[in-house]
């Protein structure tokens, strides 16, 4: 079991805790913060708290959304702009997504969201998104809203690779987009179209719906 009681996060979102692994800095370990699926399940409209707990786990969703077809059969290419999973793995205070933790120098990568805070839309970026969404359109990794808090910017060969760390899996009510690649297609134009409307709010600050 890993000990991560001691440990303290990196980073903390809504739902989950991200810690380094304590034995190897290049693992990400995210955790479930404690008693929050009971949480969300009490506050779900009826119809839905007849389901299980685990269907609310974003670290069930997870394992789940890197196992579609996009990459489990894609190429080695598949992992240029998207962080290695490792499985779950057991801690003393829940079970963990283990996933690779990107570094430049060895320090954990910047988002894109604090780039862009930091420099705006510059010329570099700019190119890096583009190669980022036709990274997607090539490989059709399905995302959810892919939201510039959960990209890193990895630095290499005097290039910045934008990377998913987090956001994996299919929004779709209907499964289509994770069976037929013709709705594939469609579906991911649509995010990098959102893509692009939440860069542009948040570089406008944040001034009506972004969507």
């Amino acid at each position: 079991m890993i000990i991560l009681s001691d440990v303290s996060p990196f980073a903390e979102g809504g739902n989950r805790k991200c810690f380094v692994h304590p034995d190897n800095p290049n693992r990400c370990l995210k955790v479930i913060h404690p008693g929050l699926l009971e949480k969300i399940k009490k506050n779900k409209p009826w119809y839905k708290r007849a389901r299980s707990l685990e269907s609310f786990d974003d670290n069930l969703r997870e394992e789940n959304a890197y196992q579609q077809k996009a990459i489990i059969n894609g190429d080695v290419n598949i992992w240029d702009h998207l962080a290695k999973w490792y499985g779950m793995k057991e801690t003393d205070i829940g079970m963990a997504s283990e996933t690779e933790l990107i570094r430049n120098d060895g320090e954990i990568a910047d988002t894109l969201e604090s780039y862009l805070f930091k420099n705006g839309m510059t010329d570099e970026i700019k190119n890096s998104i583009a190669a980022f969404q036709e990274w997607l359109r090539e490989s059709l990794v399905l995302t959810k809203n892919i939201i510039p808090h959960n990209l890193v910017i990895k630095k290499e060969n005097d290039e910045m690779l934008i990377k998913i760390i987090d956001g994996l899996g299919s929004q779709a009510f209907v499964p289509l987009p994770s069976y037929s690649n013709f709705f594939a297609r469609s579906y991911v134009e649509r995010r990098i179209e959102l893509m692009d409307n939440r860069i542009k709010w948040d570089l406008s600050g944040r001034k009506g719906n972004w969507k």
